[in-house]
């Protein structure tokens, strides 16, 4: 199964779990506020949390970047390449 597959089949049955209980399809007893404020906006919720784990990574990884070296000084290369490249067609940089 690839991590495709796996992401699919995972947020159709977190899907369906979640309408089931959003719709009370399912014979299951919650908590008034829970079904009135929590489950409403519980998506937004996994939206942002979301976002705010990707942000966190990225800058976590921006942070620890010259812990690469090799990545590191391949980057360097590739922007001294392009400054003489930009410089050989005329443009300042």
């Amino acid at each position: 199964m690839t991590r495709a597959t796996q992401a699919a089949t995972f947020f159709g049955i977190t899907a369906t779990i979640y309408l089931a209980l959003l719709f009370q399809w399912l014979p299951i007893t919650l908590p008034k506020t829970v079904q009135d404020f929590t489950l409403p906006v519980l998506p937004w919720w996994a939206l942002v949390s979301f976002g705010a784990y990707s942000l966190g990574n990225i800058g976590y990884h921006v942070l620890t970047f010259r812990d690469c070296p090799e990545a590191y000084n391949e980057l360097q290369v590739q922007i001294s390449q392009a400054q003489s490249d930009l410089r050989s067609k005329g443009v300042s940089i």
